[in-house]
């Protein structure tokens, strides 16, 4: 089955699940209380998608805990319809929207992540989920993550580093654990390739600086696009993921 049909899947399902809530809202009865559970389920076995549902899913195991959730917040059917609508939108723009999981690379960076701290992919999620919605955070979030896989090698090899240093330098101190510093190489493509990654982290770094939400900002602002979002956050995880992997393969030869 291709991405784009398992979204199309996923999609359903997200709105099945919605469908059934929006029902239980206006009614006591459980009859679609199976249904609900095993949809459930199945949302709830891919981390990404787990992160996106509304808390509310994630807390309420079947429809009796719905119920007793709903009618506690709010009094009537139109408030509660309201709030259903209002907390599943965005994970149904996310995946109308060349979402998280119609992009391979997002699924094989997951995988790489998963050799580091829970910090880390929080961090990675964090910026998968924001890259549609909230751009200015996105661009944070890829920011953040290159600087904690850093720190995450250095803590690994045991060399010390300043809470306060600066992602360019943390960067070189990692690279040179991995081997990845323009001058560990003689070889001139190696050189220029590397030269580029350092200049991708600069890059990062830079545009965190000016298009992100990290900084107060005047009135010139101007807000990034999703596609700038998109760029920082792809380019981060690449990067991050291909230091991880050097670092465990790294590890692998030691062993």
């Amino acid at each position: 089955m291709s991405l784009q049909l398992q979204d199309k899947s996923l999609i359903l399902k997200i709105e099945r699940i919605q469908d059934i809530l929006l029902s239980r809202t206006t009614s006591n009865e459980n009859n679609y209380d199976e249904e609900y559970k095993i949809l459930r389920q199945d949302l709830m076995q891919d981390h990404q998608t787990r992160e996106l549902l509304p808390d509310f899913v994630n807390k309420c195991r079947d429809l009796s805990q719905f119920w007793t959730f709903i009618k506690r917040e709010f009094p009537t059917y139109q408030e509660r319809r309201e709030y259903i609508w209002e907390h599943f939108i965005s994970l149904l723009n996310i995946l109308e929207q060349d979402s998280i999981l119609s992009m391979p690379s997002d699924t094989g960076n997951s995988e790489v992540f998963e050799a580091t701290t829970d910090y880390v992919q929080r961090v990675w999620r964090k910026s998968l989920n924001r890259r549609y919605e909230d751009p200015e955070a996105a661009i944070t979030s890829a920011r953040t993550l290159i600087e904690s896989v850093c720190k995450h090698i250095l803590d690994e090899v045991g060399e010390q580093y300043d809470d306060k240093t600066e992602l360019p330098k943390l960067y070189k101190d990692a690279a040179k654990q991995l081997n990845m510093a323009p001058e560990q190489h003689q070889e001139e493509i190696f050189k220029q390739i590397l030269g580029g990654c350092s200049s991708v982290i600069q890059g990062l770094g830079s545009i965190r600086n000016k298009l992100s939400d990290a900084h107060g900002k005047g009135k010139s602002f101007v807000h990034p696009s999703k596609r700038h979002a998109a760029l920082a956050v792809n380019l981060a995880g690449s990067m991050a993921a291909f230091m991880i992997s050097a670092w465990e393969e790294k590890k692998n030869r030691i062993e």
